[in-house]
């Protein structure tokens, strides 16, 4: 293991997502690197498969403003500074290897619910930024 300069810590934003910026605080303090965050909102059409007949866009605004409050009182509890703060829409995988690459991180850190069997063939975020990043990831074992 290398010097890291630039940690990206992908949140959930739930209760486990303390665990996973926790380990994410003491490998930046361990490296003295820089902290970024990230929050991928799914879209709802993604997330049911986009056959639904009804506009969805005012629940989406209201998930958006949801995270973005919970992401700031998160990262500021972290010491992220608004500059480091990520909140993007999209597929949680392939949004945050395009970030990583953006603001040029040597480090992803996720959490990993250690699925196994059917769970595990289904995939889960921490397996998708896994096996398709391009720098070193982290995945911390939460929900144990």
């Amino acid at each position: 293991m290398g010097e890291y300069k630039h940690i990206l810590v992908g949140v959930d934003l739930t209760v486990e997502s303390r665990d996973v910026s926790r380990r994410a605080c003491e490998l930046k303090s361990a490296f003295n690197a820089k902290l970024s965050c990230v929050h991928v909102i799914e879209p709802l059409s993604l997330a049911y498969g986009g056959d639904i007949p009804m506009d969805l866009s005012t629940i989406q605004e209201q998930i958006q403003d949801t995270a973005k409050t919970h992401l700031a009182e998160f990262a500021s509890s972290l010491g992220i500074g608004d500059e480091d703060r990520h909140l993007i829409f999209g597929r949680p995988e392939a949004e945050i290897h395009t970030l990583a690459k953006e603001i040029d991180a040597d480090l992803i850190v996720v959490g990993s619910h250690g699925r196994h069997g059917l769970a595990l063939l289904l995939g889960s975020t921490a397996n998708g930024v896994l096996h398709g990043a391009t720098c070193d990831v982290l995945a911390v074992r939460v929900g144990i």
